[in-house]
């Protein structure tokens, strides 16, 4: 069968498993190119991976006709103009999320995406991907709950991870801890309540670390939203989480509820010692969704392939990036924001 033939932009900590997982790991498709604006970072996939081709500079990539599709894995705030540019060149698109980090910007892009229908787009929520959070929405579609009303979220990064948080934030807009961690869980909110935000409430500090109120940002917060079905959402994010990487998630329903990821095991090992038993924890996201991050990607090239369309759609780029902008808005301003698409 086919390969479909990637580029991929950005090599940090995602791009560089993303980049790894297209190397090897994803039937029918072939890493063919790298790009990043560090040098070192090209030098050392090339080598390592023998890539053919390796970029600094993003629109030099997009000359080589070699290509089929583009892989999306930078900073949150390029997104949408590598999106851009990357469908006016010919490439089938793939981004990591944010689509984009303000209102504006992922209106226009969804008017992009549309415009070049004819190639498939697809944005990484890849926690729908993940096989628990799929087996759930299965759960939710044959009414083992009844009707959803409430959706609670936990997405708390470990402290350990912070200190490369902060030095990342000091060159680079993330977008703040709703669009840059909570979107997931706004993304899984959307589609498990099956209705969209109407109007939230978010508030927040920086109790561990003062200095991330310095750039703007929070290093915990919580987020209180109403959808237009009357259903409710609490989440909570936050950048310091002493027992390492906690995703939590519980949907209330009317005749029953589901609890995902509740203890973040690492494994099913529990080790005992005169200590007493412990159950070791997911190091990071990396760990909790390796699955999913192959899985995700498994569906693009499917997609591409089969010239189907995949599932997640820019629209849920761009309505979950409205929810996000939303939280950021009133965590800013300590007021309740209603939220217009």
């Amino acid at each position: 069968m086919k390969k479909i033939k990637f580029g991929i932009v950005g090599l940090g900590r995602l791009g560089e498993k993303h980049a790894e997982n297209l190397a090897f790991r994803i039937p029918n498709a072939e890493l063919l190119a790298v790009c990043s604006v560090v040098k070192e970072e090209v030098d050392e996939v090339q080598e390592k991976w023998q890539i053919k081709y390796g970029y600094t500079n993003f629109d030099e990539m997009l000359k080589n006709l070699e290509l089929d599709a583009i892989f999306i894995s930078s900073p949150s705030e390029f997104h949408c103009e590598q999106i851009e540019k990357a469908l006016a060149a010919g490439f089938h698109v793939f981004t990591e999320k944010p689509l984009g980090i303000t209102v504006n910007e992922v209106k226009k892009v969804s008017e992009v995406v549309n415009k070049y229908n004819d190639k498939i787009f697809m944005v990484g929520f890849m926690r729908r991907y993940d096989k628990s959070y799929a087996y759930a929405k299965e759960k939710i579609e044959k009414g083992e709950i009844g009707k959803p009303v409430m959706i609670r979220c936990y997405g708390f990064d470990p402290a350990q991870a912070i200190q490369g948080f902060l030095k990342f934030a000091k060159n680079a807009n993330s977008g703040g801890l709703f669009l840059d961690m909570s979107i997931h869980d706004l993304d899984l909110a959307r589609w498990y309540l099956s209705s969209e935000a109407t109007k939230v409430w978010a508030i927040g500090g920086s109790y561990g670390y003062p200095e991330i109120s310095e750039i703007d940002d929070a290093e915990t917060g919580v987020a209180l939203a109403q959808f237009e079905n009357g259903t409710m959402g609490v989440f909570a994010a936050s950048r310091n989480c002493a027992h390492g990487y906690h995703i939590e998630t519980e949907i209330i329903g009317t005749k029953g509820t589901l609890r995902i990821g509740t203890i973040p095991e690492k494994n099913l090992v529990t080790v005992f010692t005169p200590d007493g038993a412990k159950i070791e924890c997911s190091s990071g996201f990396l760990e909790r969704f390796e699955q999913a991050y192959l899985s995700e990607v498994e569906e693009f090239v499917k997609c591409i392939i089969e010239n189907r369309k995949p599932n997640v759609t820019v629209e849920d780029g761009i309505k979950s990036t409205i929810l996000g902008y939303a939280c950021k808005k009133s965590f800013e301003t300590g007021e309740l924001v209603k939220i217009e698409y």
